[in-house]
């Protein structure tokens, strides 16, 4: 991969950050040791992460949430660099799309992974591809494949992706009964040496992953287990998304926190206050030299 380095991150407040306890290392080091590179955003004028992540492409309500999601600590942990072919797969409404197109338009490649057609997530696809429609400027070079675990799935060629990137969608895979189709699918399309980062909400030590997912949370040790599974290394966890004040018990589950806040107006102080979800932060490797 062709490296530069990468710039000043921006000054984001970090509400739920906290000490890494990584294999590797800690987000906040992995990010000044992880080389970036050059890119170009349409908008922003000398393009890398941060420039990317702050761009004028993105909402205001998007960039609101950065103070839970932290994407540029998040990304740089993962090793992103502009050059790569990265797979995101169910990016939901497009949050971290929104960052990832601009910032890869003009070295590297994306390609998103959507629900099927006429599968029972098939709105996820509409809107994505909506959104491809409505904002060619920012989308036009997104590549769209099928994934909709059990299956269908068709990512691709094998072996043609640097990068995959999930964020908080094991559960939804989990709920399907396809957890271990998902991760054997990004397994296969992950080329030798490439990385699979996850983020996903985090359920208490030693809770039952079939019941948990139902509220959106799944047990650490779960994902790490289905991923070596699937034949994953891994080879770093930071805790740049973890946040000590979710107790992860919530009457309708993770979507009683922020941004979906279920229960209205009910406890809405509280749950603001708590913020975004405690989410584990997996680095994975797929065994093998690059080629």
């Amino acid at each position: 991969m062709k490296n530069a380095a990468v710039l000043a991150m921006l000054g984001l407040v970090l509400a739920c950050g906290g000490a890494s306890e990584p294999i590797e290392s800690t987000a906040a080091k992995s990010a000044s040791a992880t080389e970036g590179g050059e890119a170009t955003a349409p908008q922003p004028p000398d393009g890398d992460l941060s420039v990317a992540v702050a761009g004028d492409q993105r909402s205001p309500e998007n960039k609101a949430r950065d103070r839970d999601r932290h994407p540029v600590e998040t990304l740089t942990f993962f090793g992103i660099e502009p050059d790569m072919h990265v797979l995101e797969v169910t990016p939901g409404r497009g949050w971290y799309t929104e960052i990832l197109a601009p910032y890869l338009m003009a070295e590297g490649r994306l390609t998103v992974g959507v629900p099927s057609a006429d599968g029972r997530r098939a709105n996820y696809r509409q809107t994505f591809m909506d959104m491809k429609a409505e904002r060619p400027e920012i989308f036009s070079k997104v590549d769209v494949a099928t994934f909709d675990p059990p299956s269908p799935i068709d990512l691709g060629p094998d072996e043609t992706v640097d990068l995959v990137l999930t964020f908080r969608n094991t559960h939804n895979w989990i709920v399907d009964r396809g957890e271990h189709e998902a991760y054997a699918a990004l397994f296969a399309v992950l080329r030798p040496g490439g990385v699979l980062g996850v983020v996903q909400h985090r359920a208490a030590d030693g809770t039952d992953a079939s019941e948990t997912a139902k509220t959106g949370y799944v047990p650490e040790a779960y994902v790490i287990a289905i991923a070596e599974e699937a034949g994953f290394e891994l080879v770093g966890r930071s805790e740049v998304n973890r946040n000590e004040k979710d107790d992860h018990d919530h009457p309708e589950g993770v979507w009683t926190l922020p941004p979906v806040l279920r229960l209205g107006d009910k406890d809405q102080a509280r749950y603001i206050e708590i913020g975004e979800s405690d989410r584990m932060t997996l680095k994975f490797r797929k065994p093998g030299t690059p080629k």
